[in-house]
């Protein structure tokens, strides 16, 4: 038996030496925990999605804080070592991520069919794509890019506002339409004009 561990283990530390990496550097970057939470958290996220209790531009920002825990976390363990505080940290921010993803789901739940404003939500989202995409293209500036989303983040809280009480009207749906629809047109007119090389 001690002989068919031992081969093991030499087995593994050939292994760890041939991928660079010694047998402490891989156990010390080692974190299951945080991957399987970040793993349940993406899968709940898509839940979400799929069945409407999370809009597409809420999945968006919540993807986006899960990227920059699975970064921070590639970042710790790039010494070959996450140390128990480093853990301890993203620990925190999974948990923080998985409250707020089960917090919109009850929300949701609350507001119910009658409040739900998924087209809108769609529209929402893919404007936002245009301006993140003409922002990296440098078809849109910063500042015209700050501008925009100040004017898309008065869209969604006038939405927030119209859910409040669990039913979007039709004239409510149509302001937001109309809302969108300027918003839409001023980000095609940006994108039109091939303005790069402008801060």
């Amino acid at each position: 038996m001690k002989s068919k561990f031992f081969t093991a283990s030499l087995l593994a530390s050939a292994l760890f030496v041939g991928l660079g990496l010694s047998p402490a550097m891989a156990q010390g970057t080692n974190t299951p925990r945080i991957d399987n939470a970040q793993q349940a958290i993406s899968a709940r996220i898509q839940q979400g999605l799929a069945s409407g209790h999370i809009t597409p531009s809420e999945a968006r920002d919540l993807y986006r804080r899960d990227r920059e825990i699975d970064i921070r976390e590639s970042r710790y363990k790039s010494d070959g070592r996450a140390t128990p505080q480093e853990r301890q940290q993203l620990r925190t921010d999974l948990d923080r991520l998985s409250a707020d993803v089960e917090r919109m789901m009850a929300n949701r739940d609350v507001v119910g069919q009658r409040g739900n404003t998924y087209g809108i939500d769609n529209r929402q989202f893919n404007i936002s794509e245009s301006i993140d995409e003409g922002v990296r293209s440098g078809r849109i500036n910063r500042r015209e890019a700050r501008r925009l989303y100040s004017r898309e983040r008065d869209i969604a809280r006038h939405e927030a506002s119209f859910k409040r009480d669990g039913v979007v009207t039709r004239q409510e749906r149509r302001q937001l339409r109309n809302e969108l629809t300027a918003l839409r047109a001023e980000v095609e007119r940006m994108m039109r004009n091939d303005r790069r090389g402008r801060r």
